[in-house]
């Protein structure tokens, strides 16, 4: 809570993927600690270690999940809002369902070693991906092209002509006029 609660006022300062890819990083790398930890015979330490671990992945899940509807505003329209957190909704509960039994039956079957270190991949696998795909510049407003729209298009009134299509840029959501992130190209790759 003190985490999720606290992320408004550090979000003010930095951008999402500062907070969250990191985030997942050292969730996997506590995860990854509980898996070796668990090996071990307890002793004294054991109730502080798991005390530790639950804080940490509280709150490093707080700070992966409490900003993805920031992410969600930015990536949609108004009008496509609430179909993007169902989605965003129904796709993490879809993880849910399928890692909860997943960390039971392995946990049965193998131990809490084998499920922690296969939750760890699952972690590192999220985390690894999200970084690669994640574009380290993600700016509100992006450059982009549009090759299919007429000149007379009220979208590309002001945009630049080119021999590909109009060059412009605008805070970039996904819409009937943009169906998928641009490319990284220039406009003066396209003149």
């Amino acid at each position: 809570m003190i985490a999720a609660l606290s992320l408004p006022r550090v979000l003010d300062r930095v951008n999402d993927r500062t907070v969250m890819l990191p985030a997942a990083f050292i969730l996997t790398g506590v995860l990854i600690a509980l898996a070796f930890g668990t090996t071990a015979a307890p002793g004294l330490w054991a109730w502080p270690a798991l005390l530790a671990a639950w804080t940490v992945l509280g709150a490093t899940s707080s700070a992966i999940l409490t900003p993805s509807g920031r992410l969600l505003r930015r990536s949609a329209t108004a009008a496509d809002l609430p179909a993007a957190f169902a989605a965003q909704f129904s796709l993490t509960h879809s993880c849910w369902l399928l890692t909860y039994p997943l960390a039971g039956w392995l946990a049965s079957k193998g131990g809490m070693p084998i499920a922690t270190a296969a939750l760890a991949a699952v972690a590192l696998s999220a985390a690894v991906t999200a970084r690669v795909i994640w574009p380290r510049e993600d700016p509100d407003q992006l450059d982009h092209l549009h090759d299919e729209l007429p000149a007379e298009h009220p979208h590309v009134r002001d945009a630049i002509p080119t021999r590909d299509g109009w060059w412009h840029g605008h805070d970039y959501r996904i819409d009937s006029l943009h169906s998928r992130w641009p490319s990284p190209r220039r406009a003066s790759e396209s003149v």
